[in-house]
């Protein structure tokens, strides 16, 4: 594109810049396209998601412990024939699975905010290491309290206690999905709230007009110059020597 009025012609757009809406233009190194020296790169990414779900996971042992110590106990006991709830109208196996989950969704918050503090500029990679280290540390945290738990031999402890003695339960999840996606479910939803409240935000900085404002804010020379130029020429007659007499 470009201006003439008949004698001369003038590009719009300098030789050397291309024009205001090339597609292919590359981003000014202050405009918020371009990459941050901050932004860890895609194999620190995956290092870093790799560190959060070992870290993650192995925090699952903590939240066996906890769901053991804090879980209900089922009492039991025996006869000459069978093994019977104690207590047929007790809450205490419902109260197995609900201390589970309460736990795993502290943990899961707690895992998230850690997470976040650590690698506030983590991409994906870390996210999806943060749900895949939570679900592995539900499953670690499940075994583990099973594992440490009562015996699951109800019939050989109901021999051990004898015809009439109160003995424990195993401990064990009725709902087992649903206890072990507490605490993926958890981390992912925290996570996210402390992106969309606190996260890096972008700032554009030098993408309007960059590279061409040097060109076009200095002073525009011969006839571009508009009525300037057309003010100084009108007045060339009158100080040739006047008009006609």
């Amino acid at each position: 594109m470009a201006w003439h009025d008949g004698t001369v012609t003038a590009p719009l757009t300098p030789p050397h810049q291309p024009g205001p809406h090339d597609p292919w233009e590359a981003p000014p190194s202050g405009s918020h396209l371009a990459s941050s020296p901050d932004d860890p790169d895609t194999a620190t990414e995956l290092r870093q998601a790799a560190v959060v779900a070992v870290l993650v996971a192995l925090s699952g042992i903590a939240l066996g412990l906890l769901w053991l110590w804090l879980a209900p106990r089922v009492p039991l006991v025996s006869d000459d024939t069978a093994v019977f709830l104690k207590n047929s109208e007790g809450e205490e196996a419902i109260g197995a699975d609900g201390t589970f989950v309460l736990l795993a969704i502290g943990f899961g918050a707690l895992s998230a905010a850690l997470v976040f503090w650590r690698l506030r500029r983590g991409g994906v990679f870390v996210v999806v290491g943060l749900a895949l280290g939570a679900l592995l540390a539900s499953l670690i945290a499940w075994r583990v309290g099973v594992w440490l738990g009562p015996s699951s031999d109800v019939v050989g402890r109901a021999r051990e206690a004898g015809q009439g003695v109160t003995f424990d339960a195993p401990l064990e999840l009725h709902t087992v999905w649903v206890a072990v996606l507490a605490w993926p479910f958890a981390a992912m939803g925290v996570h996210l709230l402390l992106t969309a409240a606190f996260g890096p935000r972008d700032v554009e900085t030098g993408w309007e007009g960059a590279g061409y404002s040097g060109y076009y804010d200095g002073p525009v020379q011969g006839p571009l110059a508009g009525p300037a130029s057309g003010s100084s020429s009108g007045s060339s007659p009158s100080a040739g020597g006047g008009g006609p007499a």
